[in-house]
């Protein structure tokens, strides 16, 4: 109830400043509400190759992406920060086009005016998970909430997919129909190809962990869990991993943006945290093999063609509290485990099926091509349609 309330409040203040704000000149500029950031990043930094347009990223306080200063300007969008704040409603109510890339509360509150775009990047590429009004936590919402998210929902002009299978999760998560899909790929997506990147990227670790040199990179990277935001537990037996795989392998562990952890990791030449490395997916590019859980990365990971492992230990509890897709453990391209051993038992006896992994990328990253930045900003900047008038002319 006190929850509600709040909510309640903050958006009627909300909606009066952004209201009052609608009262100034629109302007032709492109505003990024980051909160994971890197579709964003990828997103206005080649919308910066193409247009001379103003951009400015409205940095949330849960987003820990280090933007480079050369994409824009960038401005705490941060209640903390009244007038940072001010400064960010400011830009939402008087911008041309939006750019988000998760859930923001606010946009309940923000009818934007005629000639504003507002596209969701999502964080994501594919969907394990049940979100949006699928959230099997729903049915403990009130109908006042329920109807809040659907209005979030309906803000977007458009939403960014990378295949045919995320549109029709955003149809059933988000409500939205068809014609609101933007079929250009997910940004991120674009390291993926870039064969500098994945060099640099190495050279910048192992000028970091010298003792990476020479082995194999396995990346840990878990998904988040709601009891545990502030009091991660990691699962994996540690001194386990050592005596199998220390030979050949070593252990890089990256949290969930979301979470903060004490953990403190022994075996410093075999285990390290990556946890603060700007760019997941430059760190895809190094990875031999990924163990993970119910989060979106396998998704793109897929693209490198390369195994991966799903550490599901708490699999129905999951399954229960946050909604998993159908059929899960069939589903994932690679071997489902419930314990460090079968993780072990997975990875010397090389049970990973390739043509497997192959298929999951078809499904999910059909448009993701390695010029997803480029198609976005070239719908953003009406680049095709100016190609066309001038073809007809």
């Amino acid at each position: 109830m006190a929850r509600e309330l709040g909510i309640t409040i903050y958006l009627f203040v909300f909606r009066i400043l952004f209201n009052m704000f609608k009262l100034f000149p629109q302007k032709k500029k492109t505003i990024g509400v980051a909160s994971f950031g890197d579709n964003l990043f990828y997103t206005v930094n080649s919308l910066n190759n193409l247009a001379d347009e103003e951009i400015i990223i409205l940095k949330d306080p849960s987003c820990r992406y280090e933007f480079d200063s050369s994409v824009g300007s960038i401005i705490p969008f941060d209640i903390k920060q009244p007038v940072s704040f001010l400064k960010s409603i400011y830009h939402l109510a008087t911008a041309t086009t939006i750019l988000v890339d998760t859930y923001f509360g606010f946009l309940a509150a923000a009818t934007f005016r005629k000639g504003t775009t507002c596209i969701q990047l999502w964080h994501a590429g594919g969907a394990i998970k049940h979100f949006g009004l699928m959230d099997p936590s729903n049915e403990f919402r009130s109908v006042k909430a329920i109807e809040r998210f659907q209005q979030v929902y309906n803000r977007f002009d458009y939403t960014v997919v990378g295949s045919e299978k995320m549109a029709d999760t955003f149809r059933e998560s988000f409500g939205l129909p068809d014609e609101k899909m933007l079929r250009t790929g997910i940004p991120r997506s674009d390291v993926l190809f870039d064969e500098s990147v994945r060099k640099q990227s190495w050279q910048d670790l192992v000028e970091r962990f010298p003792a990476i040199k020479g082995k194999k990179i396995i990346l840990y990277a878990p998904t988040f869990r709601e009891q545990q935001l502030t009091n991660y537990a990691l699962e994996l037996d540690i001194k386990q991993l050592y005596k199998a795989l220390s030979d050949e392998y070593v252990l890089f562990i990256k949290l969930h943006p979301a979470v903060s952890s004490n953990i403190s990791f022994s075996y410093g030449d075999f285990v390290f945290d990556v946890s603060d490395y700007k760019d997941t997916n430059a760190l895809l590019l190094i990875t031999d093999l990924l163990i993970t859980d119910y989060s979106s990365i396998p998704f793109e990971y897929a693209l490198l063609e390369k195994p991966m492992i799903f550490f599901a230990y708490d699999l129905e509890e999951y399954r229960v509290t946050s909604g998993l897709i159908e059929d899960y453990e069939n589903q994932m391209p690679g071997p489902v485990v419930a314990s460090t051993e079968a993780i072990i038992l997975a990875i010397s006896e090389d049970r990973f099926d390739i043509n497997r992994i192959r298929a999951f990328a078809d499904d999910w990253n059909k448009y993701s091509n390695g010029n997803s930045s480029l198609n976005l900003s070239r719908f953003l900047t009406g680049t095709e349609e100016k190609e066309k008038e001038e073809v007809l002319v």
